[in-house]
Parts: structure tokens; C-alpha cells; sequence
């Protein structure tokens, strides 16, 4: 089945990520942290600057939210776009505990960066906290979702994954993010498209990629699903093999068709982006949206996007608010066509 979606600017093929990058992005966001209160002074390009700015990754440490609020953090600081920033971990059903926490933040100098996961998440959790309780700011990319296994595998090609459930069923187990989650998402659209039961979906959910990568890489589960950035590096030394990627083009530096050049009519995009607060004033919208405008054009941003191999897929304001409104609609009737909700 192929996911309508938003088209957004992507290159035809993207880099595989530097773990060199990665590594000093996170040390040097690790190294700044301050208290997580608001407050803001005037400064900085003409707008007032924020002192002290929190940002929450709603998952565990290693994922593409936590990648992500780093990755901002670090360009925010390095562009002197604010003050310090803090980065904090609420990690738990597929971003919803972050959520909740989000829900009753009062501090207006706050970002929780989130994603399609969340908007699935809310759905299959049946969460009391739902995307009625922020403040939209702006999608910042798009990522692939790939197929691995460990390098061990007899597992060769999607095929042979397919196969091996059609003859062991819930025998062969796939680890990804969070129930309803786009890995989710992406697992149950293939067992369609391959004419698999889902009910012989065996799916593992983690709450951030660093644990579905060590059950990976221990021999706890068959294959995994996740955004190419979280298991790159382990691609490039070695460690997994990747079967295919869920986009409309093969990403530069993977060896692995498209689920669609493997003959499985799938087509799926990851999207992360940044919610404030909800209730939040006008002037702490506006100050927020610039925030993130400078950021997204800063030479620092953009090259963290490109390390990673992301897409820039900026979309910001009420633009933003309005996309996320059509997703919630659209993941909600991806998630009933494959047996998630009812």
C-alpha cells in the first residue's frame, strides 16, 4: 500500500550519516545545561533572545527525537541564538508521557520535539494527552525508515524476511519504536502489501532506538525497523545488514532497494518537528516561531541535516498546524486499515 503523504523538497539520494558528527553534537549539547525555567531578555538579531531555553526529547536517550533536540541544541547555542539550553529525556509510550508533562508545562520558553510516532502513539494509547494540548511551531524534516537484520542473518533480502514469516508466523519477531509508532506503521504496511495476517505480526515495541538496537545486536529479535540516522552507523561497520528503506528513493551509502524496487507497494516518510506549550501568549508563539526560523536557516542547522541525513522539510505556523491537523486524520485510517485501532 502506498502512504499518501505531503510531497516535500528531498534530494534523490541522501548521505549516510557521520558518526564523527554525531558523537561531538552530543558531547557538546552534554556539556551545556542549566535550569529549565523561562525567561527572556531583549538581544540577539533584533529579537528578543531567551536566556534559557528547555527542550524535551518525549524518549529515551539514542532515538530520532533525542538525535533531533541535541542536534537543535547544539546549533541554538553554536549560532548564539539563545543563551544555554537544557535537553531533558521523558521517555515512554511513544512520546504520550513527555506529552502529558508538555500538557502541564508553564514555563513559555519550552520546545518538545515530536513526530508522525506521537500522532500514531496518541492514537493506539489511548492517550488522555492528546496534540489538542500544544502549540504547533513547525516540522523540521523528513527521514526513511529502514529494514535490518543483524549481520549474522540468514536473512538476505525482504524476501526472505516475508518468507520465514509466512512459514514461522509470530516465530520471527521484528523490534522498532512504540506501539502505533511509524516502525509500527511501516511493519504493518508490509504485511499487507505481502498478503502476511497481521495478527503474525510479532512487533517488539522499544521506547528509543538505543534498546531495539541492542536487542538487535544481542540476538533478542530477528530484524528491525527504525529512521536510517538511528541505525547508520551500525550499517557502515558492519554490525546489520539493511534489507530496504521505505522511501521513494535509495538512500546514498545504504546498499538496499526501496521497499517499492522490492516489489512491495509501500511508501513511507518519517517527519519530526517542534511543539511549544499549550496556552502559551501570542508574543511567546511569535518569539518561539523566530526562534526556530533562525535556527532552521542557521549554516549550523543546515549541516546538521546534512551530516545526518535528513531532509530539510521546514513547514512552520499555521501552515504547520494545519498539516498536522490532515495527519492525524490520515494516520488514524493508515492505523484501521492495518488492525492497530478500531
Amino acid at each position: 500500500m502506498t502512504v499518501p503523504h505531503r510531497a516535500v523538497h528531498r534530494p534523490a539520494r541522501r548521505r549516510l550519516r557521520s558518526a564523527s558528527v554525531a558523537v561531538a553534537a552530543a558531547v557538546s549539547v552534554g556539556l551545556t545545561g542549566c535550569s529549565s525555567d523561562g525567561g527572556s531578555s531583549g538581544g540577539g538579531g533584533g529579537a528578543d533572545q531567551i536566556n534559557r531555553l528547555a527542550v524535551m526529547a518525549p524518549a529515551d536517550p539514542g532515538g530520532g527525537w533525542d538525535q533531533t533536540a541535541r542536534a537543535m541544541a547544539a546549533a541554538l547555542e553554536s549560532e548564539g541564538l539563545v543563551g544555554s539550553t537544557r535537553v531533558t529525556n521523558v521517555g515512554g509510550a511513544g512520546g504520550t508521557v513527555g506529552l502529558a508533562e508538555l500538557a502541564n508545562e508553564r514555563s513559555e520558553d519550552f520546545l518538545m520535539v515530536m513526530g508522525l510516532v506521537m500522532v500514531g502513539a496518541v492514537e493506539t494509547n489511548q492517550s488522555q494527552a492528546t496534540l489538542d494540548d500544544v502549540t504547533p511551531l513547525a516540522r523540521l524534516t523528513t527521514e526513511d525508515e529502514i529494514i535490518v537484520v543483524p549481520a549474522d542473518s540468514p536473512f538476505q533480502s525482504v524476501d526472505d524476511l516475508v518468507e520465514a514469516v509466512r512459514t514461522e508466523g509470530r516465530g520471527v519477531s521484528i523490534a522498532g519504536g512504540s506501539a502505533g509508532g511509524t516502525d509500527h506503521i511501516a511493519a504493518g504496511l508490509l504485511f499487507q502489501a505481502a498478503d502476511l495476517p497481521v495478527e503474525d505480526l510479532n512487533y517488539v515495541a522499544f521506547s528509543g532506538g538505543g534498546e531495539s538496537l541492542a536487542a538487535l545486536l544481542g540476538g533478542q529479535v530477528d530484524a528491525g525497523i527504525s529512521g536510517v540516522g538511528e541505525y547508520a552507523q551500525q550499517i557502515e561497520a558492519g554490525e546489520l545488514r539493511a534489507l530496504a528503506v521505505t522511501g521513494a528513493e535509495p538512500v546514498e551509502g545504504i546498499d538496499a532497494p526501496t521497499l517499492t524496487e522490492a516489489g512491495y507497494d509501500v511508501e513511507l516518510t518519517n517527519w519530526r518537528g517542534v511543539v511549544g506549550p499549550p496556552g502559551i501568549s501570542d508574543e511567546a508563539r511569535e518569539r518561539l516561531l523566530a526562534l526556530v526560523a533562525q535556527m532552521q536557516e542557521s549554516e549550523a542547522w543546515q549541516a546538521e541535516v546534512e551530516e545526518r541525513g535528513w531532509s530539510d522539510a521546514y513547514l512552520a505556523g499555521d501552515e504547520f498546524e494545519a498539516f498536522l491537523a490532515e495527519e492525524r486524520q490520515r494516520v488514524r485510517g493508515v492505523l484501521e486499515d492495518i488492525g492497530l485501532v478500531q
